[in-house]
């Protein structure tokens, strides 16, 4: 549970639901701490560790023992794709009734690499997602497809849900001045942000090169990325090479770094509205983006691969595809052109979200209708 876009939605969910009619528990696969964690346990839920998910044997037994010891429980909602088929395969066989799997990726880009084993082991996840599961979720058209099939319209079970969000941060009044010197950054700079996990699918190999071409165009330019994960090494030795180095957390003293590894933040309203003039999502495969949503309640131009589906796109104006065959320079300057116009104001950008799917009282209202449904059905 650490700031990435299917936690962060959880969040918002478990804030904002009626925590007197329904009692949400987490389970994790991990033993470190995640972010959320002492939120969620301040407002009466509990994280339990079941660990062990690469040996089904064990796994298989930690899942058992967790049911025993914390549930029963009405409903399992599993969020963690292609395994969600063996989770749902044991939550049958621990009785529990309601079994909702949600797709929250398309990684169709993936499949394409995958080796035999993976083929087959994929292949065994779908038939078990098909006959386990009560119930199907997914955030767009391609991430339904790749979890439940190219003909998951002829099956009931299988349907479309927005996840929606608390946009009342973006309501937010913002000292641009003031976010920008807590980062070093002058008030008159051009900043570019990313916001995503350092992995394969956020493309961040791709990312750095077209840091390294804005700051050749644009040599006030600033590049923020907010996130982590296990590749972020990898991008920090890369910065390094192209003498872009990364500055630590934004914490500057006076270098002449360009690009800043923020890490995990809980602010990103605040950044997005104070500190960025364009969003860059160069992503290699996606399901529906969190971070376009955001970037959209904060009025905020985006520049985005075009494998993105357009499902999400509600202020399109700010919206630019490119495709990735296309060069870093072109990414470079298309974010140029992008954050040196605003052709929305953010006040009108966030009525137009707070009006549709992706805001949490929409969303939230449909997701309580489906849990009834389900326990009821």
């Amino acid at each position: 549970m650490n700031r990435a876009g299917v936690e962060t939605w959880l969040m918002h969910v478990l804030r904002n639901m009626d925590r007197k009619r329904i009692a949400m528990d987490f389970l994790v696969h991990t033993e470190q701490p995640g972010a959320y964690e002492n939120e969620i346990c301040s407002l009466g839920s509990k994280v339990i560790r079941c660990l062990n998910a690469q040996n089904p044997l064990a796994y298989r037994r930690n899942f058992e023992r967790v049911i025993r010891e914390h549930g029963p429980y009405d409903i399992i909602h599993s969020h963690v794709h292609h395994f969600s088929g063996f989770l749902l395969k044991l939550s049958q066989g621990a009785g529990i009734p309601a079994r909702i799997v949600q797709s929250h990726c398309d990684t169709a880009y993936r499949l394409s690499a995958a080796g035999s084993l993976r083929r087959a082991y994929l292949g065994i996840s779908r038939r078990w997602i098909s006959r386990y599961a009560t119930l199907g979720l997914a955030v767009s058209r391609d991430s339904a497809s790749d979890l439940f099939g190219p003909r998951w319209e002829t099956d009931d079970r299988w349907r479309i849900f927005r996840l929606g969000f608390d946009l009342t941060p973006f309501r937010q009044t913002t000292d641009r001045e003031a976010v920008r010197a807590e980062l070093g950054i002058p008030v008159d700079a051009f900043v570019v942000g990313h916001i995503g996990r350092f992995g394969e699918q956020k493309n961040h190999a791709f990312l750095t090169q077209i840091a390294y071409e804005l700051i050749r165009l644009e040599p006030r330019s600033y590049v923020l990325l907010i996130g982590e994960g296990h590749l972020r090494p990898m991008v920090e030795r890369r910065l390094a090479e192209l003498g872009i180095a990364p500055t630590d957390r934004g914490a500057r003293t006076g270098g002449t770094d360009k690009v800043l590894l923020l890490g995990s933040r809980p602010d990103v309203p605040r950044l997005m509205l104070g500190a960025m003039d364009a969003l860059a999502l160069p992503s290699l495969f996606e399901g529906l983006p969190v971070v376009l949503i955001e970037a959209q309640a904060a009025g905020l131009p985006s520049v985005i691969s075009d494998v993105v589906t357009d499902e999400g796109d509600i202020v399109k104006p700010l919206i630019r595809r490119l495709p990735l065959s296309r060069s870093a320079s072109d990414w470079a300057q298309a974010l140029l052109d992008a954050g040196r116009r605003r052709p929305v104001d953010q006040s009108r950008a966030l009525e137009l979200m707070e009006q549709s799917p992706f805001d949490i009282g929409v969303s939230l209202a449909e997701l309580m209708r489906i849990y009834e449904e389900v326990n009821h059905g």
